[in-house]
Parts: C-alpha cells; structure tokens; sequence
C-alpha cells in the first residue's frame, strides 16, 4: 500500500467483514511505515455491527490502526432474519445456539483474519492489542486464553465474563429456567473467565488488561467485572496494570437502539472512548 492512508477502510479478511481506522499519522519508534494493531469485536447489544462499533469507539487518539471485525450472524453476515436470528438462538438454548458458537467461530476464524489484515494494511508484527464489548468481551479473554498471539493490552467494555451470568439475564427475560446439560455446564465452565484469570496472568508478555463497567449496566455483569479485576490483581505483580473504571451514567449498550448503522457518539461512549484511548496510549508497546 503505497502512501499513509487517510480514511477508513472496509472489506473482508479471511471472510470476516471489518471497518479499519488508520491512525492520524505513524507513530514515533515505529518500523517504517508501519503502525500497531488495535482489534475489537462488537457487542450483541447496540452498536452491533463492526462499522457501527467503529462509530461509538473509534479512539483516534491511540497511534495504532483500529480495526473492528464482525461478529458471526451479524452486519454483512446478518441472516435474512437479522438481529431476531442471533435472539432466537439465545431463547433456544442461551450457551450452546448462542454463546458458545458464537464466541468460538470468532476465536477459530481470528488467526487468519489477523494474517489476512497483515498482509493488507501497513501494520508492524509486534504484539496486538484488543478491545471487546459485551459477548466481544468474552472473544477477546478467549483470545488470551486460547490463543498464542501476544497481546500487547486489553480492553473489555460492560464484557460478558461468565456464561452462567448471561444466562441469568436471559432467564430474566424469557422467565423460563435454562435447561443444563453436562455439555452446556462444560461450555460455560470454559466461558468462565474469573475463574480462568491464572491463564491471563500467565501469559507472556502479560497483558495490562482494563475492564470497563457501566454504573447502568447488568448488576450481574457489574459483579464479574469487580470479579475479574479482583482475580487478577491477586496474581499480577504490578496490581496497576489491572483496573476497573465505572463509567456514570452507562448501561449496557454503547449506542441508540438498532445500533446496526454508523451514528453519533453518544456522550457516556466519549467517556469510555476517552478512558480506553488514555489505556492504549500508556500500555500500548507494553511487552
């Protein structure tokens, strides 16, 4: 790619649609005419698309390419059904049509997604960093917990944490009980990351990892937050690099309902924009 570019760019790597923000310029240190590389996963909740995640986190002040890919089943890869497809997954069976397929297609299609976005976009081969939101969160600690590739930070936004959580909140909806199986308790065990946190804080290089909570959002999902910060800290030598930061006023979403479009930036997603960005921009060459 010939030059630094200036707008954002949208396509397909490996399959997986995503909307890429170039930074502002390269940033000093390094290679040149490259940049690092920041990716995040969407929430299910508004803004549930990878350009409308764009939209409310676009974090233009970190000197790194942003690029947010697609969850499956939504955006360019929404069914005819849309948004009610990924619902009627959930009310059918809350972890295995909904949380586990969905967290783990994301997972196994990254590595080559991340080789495709390589090849394409003028980014450096040093560590990634990661950004989830809601049922995104739960990608991103799958990534640190089953994949290889080193990440050099992460930021979780309202994250789901434990799969037992999200079924609580379905549960809530629907008012029916969620049926467990042996299967389903074993996926859920898997999608518990309070209780995988020893596996983060193994990691080398270990990631400086900020949980964002909304004062608004899910009690439960507020818990796992205060949860997992707590888990690490425990086992971090630097208890610094973990933190918790309640965001006044945020419930879940990120965004105005269908959040399916690019919109405005909401006043409370500035503030947690604000707050990653300031976290990238420390930690971003962290390891």
């Amino acid at each position: 790619m010939n030059g630094w570019p200036t707008e954002p760019i949208s396509g397909t790597a490996a399959g997986v649609p995503f909307t890429a923000l170039p930074p502002a310029r390269p940033p000093e240190g390094a290679a040149q005419g490259t940049a690092p590389l920041v990716v995040t996963w969407h929430m299910i909740d508004a803004p549930c698309t990878d350009a409308a995640f764009a939209a409310a986190l676009p974090m233009a002040g970190v000197p790194a390419w942003r690029v947010h890919l697609g969850m499956p089943l939504c955006g360019r890869r929404m069914l005819d059904s849309g948004m009610n497809a990924i619902l009627e997954r959930a009310r059918r069976d809350t972890v295995l049509a909904y949380l586990e397929p969905m967290v783990r297609q994301a997972v196994e299609e990254f590595p080559a997604a991340l080789a495709a976005l390589r090849e394409r976009l003028p980014v450096d081969d040093g560590p990634i960093s990661v950004v989830g939101g809601s049922l995104g969160g739960a990608v991103a600690l799958s990534v640190l917990t089953r994949c290889e590739i080193p990440v050099a930070a992460a930021a979780l936004v309202n994250p789901a944490i434990r799969a037992r959580s999200v079924v609580g909140l379905v549960e809530g909806v629907t008012g029916r009980p969620y049926e467990w199986s042996e299967e389903a308790a074993e996926a859920a065990d898997r999608l518990d990351f309070v209780a995988r946190a020893e596996e983060i804080a193994d990691r080398v290089p270990r990631p400086p990892l900020l949980v964002v909570s909304g004062e608004l959002d899910f009690p439960a999902l507020r818990a796992d937050a205060a949860a997992l910060v707590g888990a690490l800290r425990e086992r971090y030598t630097d208890p610094e690099r973990v933190r918790l930061a309640t965001v006044a006023g945020l419930a879940h979403p990120l965004a105005e309902q269908p959040g399916l479009e690019p919109a405005p930036q909401l006043p409370v997603a500035e503030t947690v924009d604000e707050t990653i960005t300031e976290w990238f921009r420390r930690h971003l060459t962290a390891g």
